[in-house]
């Protein structure tokens, strides 16, 4: 400050012919001693007594001061009933933004609203979720934590504990507070105190041991000398803090050499000052040694108050002295006073500047005179149009005594000499309330951890991929249980909130950190039972055209000829459609394939059954002759084309419903996922389900007019008994598709489908087996049955073991036996 007042006193261009003096009050770091000298200064005397100025002179211009937040607040408020400027350079506290409060109250440091939120900021930047903070128990430490917390606390990031270093010294509460930093979990802990509160707890954690912890320290003591020795390393190295800004201030070196003491036996500053840092006694003084807990100058603690034997000179040599007393390369709170200085003269050059006629006083004189001014007017000046350079730096002290400059964010890392270096490794600067910037050199810091990497601070272990926050109750948010992601659900990063679902077609895998294709269920033709039910269909088509073979080689024989040939042709046809259509069931479903499948089996069944249909008619007709004539003029009447007109009759039908059917409603592919979640079933969606049963009714309504007209005819002489064997095979037709409902309804699947096809080709065999294998049974194996004779029944035979013809009609009228071959 004195340097400062040297340099503009100096100046031809500040303040002509102006010299500005000072006189400086000691706070002893107590609000008491700051009230107390608060009042002095006001009324000239050391008497405290209020509104009474007792001394003459050069009037009052303004205070600069006091140093911490606490001191400045209790002379604030005196200072401002009076309207008198005051000029704080280390006072952050957020309360003296309130003019209300503190109407007077101008600083060059920026608001801890700053500082809090560059802390918020670097928080939020390294992800650290779980943070400690520590405040010293006055108005700095307390606001100051209470900002930080109202910037940083979100759904991501918590406070896991919040303590105060007493102001009055008490081990047991400095106990209480390690035993917490020991216990908690969090690794980063912000300490918003001033250097003098912070030691005491400094010193009770090195007795504890506390190690790995990165701290985040506040402007007021990430530079302190105090603070930062070597032996406090091991437990602060590494730390991060927010230094405000500095500067080079000219020539300041060089006026600190200067410094000795003079004639006057009371410079009680220069005296003080000399005995600390040469360990000497000043002769005819009676100043008593610095006593507070601080490192003097000397690099000695002092703790006790005597005197030393050895006399001091004043010819010693302060350049001699190896200590921070000439370190000017740290210039931080140091510049902030110069600024300070600077601004209550600019107000001064304002008031001193001010023509007559455009002033901005109302009041009497509209401009007012250097050396007969009043505070307020003084005030008016710095508060409206305080803005200067001081530099090459412009600074702006805005309508709330606020200044808004950067931060220098400093790392703790160990110099070449084993001190204690500020490495700068970002800035934060703010500029206004919304206009921030923030950047940090993340590869430049030193991190105090067996890793020498970036810790973590959680409540709990992250929550790893498959596993999501889960909320614990009474705790913070930042506190959770990892709960497993659910089936069909996966996390794929760390410490998810939430499980996402997979798509349809996907589903997770067992560490439900990947979503992967659900496994697809359909009856494969490279699947055993596919494999099986191919070789089955082809077989029977085999069969049935073995069969289609032995008839065209014995087409022009009576058992062939019998009952319309061409039916049996169409018969074995329709066989080797319905036995090839249950391979349309094996394979992906595709909509094709799912329309081809029902339509070829409705169409093979209605043919096939529709023939066995004009069959039966002619044998019930001839059943019926034997016992009405109106039957046997009937049967007469039913030629070889009524049997033909029949069946078309019936397959056209069936067509038309299978074109409705698939023109309104088709089947289509159909992806099941009801059943199992795990996998997706390929099936087919049958469409509509009324056309479905209309369809596969029409074939049902053609069996069972076949079953009813072949057991009507089933009692037909033994040389004439078809009939028979179509009621057989009728009745296993109904036996495969009654119990084919449950077992279909009751499996899933691909399974669900061979079940089906095994429908199919039971009842293909059943039909085969009982209409066609007895007659190639004669035809191949007996021939000389296969006569016009035998088949006509107009021969006897003596072979019991061969199964009748069913190829005769015999008719007994009268006794009378008249025998009648059905032929083409």
């Amino acid at each position: 400050m004195i340097h400062a007042i040297n340099v503009i006193n100096e100046d031809e261009d500040l303040l002509p012919g102006i010299k500005l003096g000072y006189q400086i009050y000691d706070t002893c770091y107590t609000m008491s001693k700051t009230v107390e000298n608060s009042l002095a200064f006001l009324t000239g005397q050391n008497e405290t007594t209020p509104v009474f100025r007792c001394s003459t002179g050069a009037p009052l211009a303004a205070v600069v001061g006091a140093g911490g937040s606490t001191l400045s607040i209790a002379s604030s408020r005196i200072l401002g009933l009076y309207y008198f400027p005051q000029v704080g350079y280390a006072s952050s506290s957020l309360l003296l933004t309130d003019k209300y409060q503190f109407p007077t109250y101008l600083r060059t440091i920026p608001s801890d609203a700053v500082q809090s939120k560059g802390m918020a900021d670097l928080v939020h930047h390294f992800g650290w979720r779980w943070i400690g903070t520590i405040a010293a128990d006055d108005d700095y430490g307390k606001y100051g934590v209470k900002a930080f917390k109202e910037k940083v606390e979100n759904t991501y990031t918590c406070i896991a504990f919040s303590e105060t270093i007493p102001k009055i010294y008490s081990r047991e509460k400095l106990k209480k507070v390690v035993e917490t930093i020991k216990n908690s979990t969090a690794t980063v802990i912000v300490v918003y105190s001033s250097d003098i509160d912070f030691h005491p707890l400094l010193e009770e954690m090195m007795v504890s041991n506390i190690s790995s912890k990165t701290w985040i320290a506040s402007e007021a003591w990430v530079t302190s000398a105090l603070i930062a020795r070597p032996e406090y390393f091991p437990l602060l190295g590494g730390a991060i803090g927010f230094g405000v800004r500095k500067g080079d201030i000219p020539g300041l070196k060089e006026f600190l050499l200067d410094v000795r003491p003079g004639e006057d036996p009371e410079d009680d500053m220069a005296i003080e000052f000399w005995q600390s840092a040469f360990n000497c006694t000043w002769p005819n003084a009676n100043i008593s040694y610095n006593t507070d807990n601080r490192k003097n100058v000397t690099g000695h603690e002092n703790r006790v108050d005597f005197a030393s034997d050895v006399l001091c000179t004043g010819k010693e040599n302060l350049a001699e002295l190896n200590n921070t007393y000439l370190d000017v390369s740290e210039l931080r709170i140091t510049y902030n006073v110069y600024k300070a200085v600077y601004a209550v003269a600019y107000g001064l050059e304002q008031l001193r500047t001010c023509e007559p006629g455009h002033g901005p006083f109302s009041s009497g004189p509209d401009c007012t005179k250097i050396d007969e001014f009043e505070p307020w007017q003084l005030m008016y000046y710095m508060k409206n149009r305080m803005t200067f350079s001081v530099l090459g730096e412009d600074v702006h002290i805005d309508d709330k005594g606020d200044v808004y400059t950067s931060y220098d964010i400093l790392n703790w890392q160990k110099g070449e000499n084993g001190e204690v270096a500020f490495v700068p490794v970002g800035t934060f600067n703010m500029t206004t309330e919304n206009d921030m910037e923030f950047h940090i050199q993340n590869d430049s810091i030193f991190w105090n951890n067996p890793a020498g990497a970036r810790p973590r601070s959680t409540c709990n272990l992250n929550c790893q991929p498959g596993y999501r926050k889960g909320i614990l109750q009474g705790k913070p948010s930042c506190c959770y249980d990892c709960i497993r992601c659910a089936e069909g659900q996966i996390s794929n990063i760390t410490d998810a909130r939430e499980c996402t679902g997979c798509e349809e077609d996907y589903w997770s895998n067992n560490e439900r950190n990947k979503c992967v294709l659900k496994e697809v269920e359909y009856l494969a033709y490279e699947d055993a039972l596919g494999m099986t039910l191919i070789a089955l269909s082809v077989f029977g088509a085999l069969v049935v055209l073995s069969v289609t073979g032995v008839y065209i080689k014995f087409r022009n024989t009576a058992l062939v000829k019998a009952n319309d040939r061409e039916l049996s042709f169409l018969i074995q046809f329709s066989l080797v459609g319905t036995l090839m259509t249950s391979i349309l069931f094996i394979g992906k479903p595709e909509d094709w394939s799912c329309m081809s499948r029902q339509v070829t089996l409705a169409l093979g069944f209605s043919v096939c059954l529709s023939c066995v249909l004009g069959k039966t008619v002619t044998l019930c007709l001839t059943q019926l002759a034997m016992n009405s004539k109106v039957a046997e003029k009937a049967r007469m009447l039913v030629k070889p084309i009524c049997q033909k007109i029949i069946v078309l009759n019936s397959v056209l039908t069936q067509v038309g419903i299978v074109c409705a059917y698939l023109i309104l409603n088709p089947p289509r592919m159909y992806k099941n996922t009801q059943f199992s979640i795990t996998k997706i079933i390929y099936e087919c969606n049958e469409g509509s389900i009324l056309y479905l049963c209309v369809m596969f009714g029409f074939d049902v309504f053609l069996a069972i007019l076949s079953f009813l007209t072949a057991f009507v005819a089933r009692k037909l002489p033994n040389n004439f008994n078809e009939a028979k064997f179509v009621t057989f095979g009728m009745l296993v037709f109904f036996i495969v598709w009654i119990s084919f409902v449950p077992a279909y309804l009751s499996t899933r699947g691909k399974f669900k489908v061979a079940v089906e096809i095994f429908a199919i080709l039971a009842s293909s065999f059943g039909l085969l087996g009982c209409i066609f294998v007895p007659k190639c049974y004669i035809i191949l194996l007996k021939p000389l049955r296969n006569t016009e004779e035998i088949v006509g029944g107009r021969a006897a035979t003596n072979d019991k073991s061969a199964p009748p013809t069913s190829a005769s009609c015999t008719s007994e009228v009268n006794n009378t036996t008249v025998s009648t071959v059905l032929e083409d």
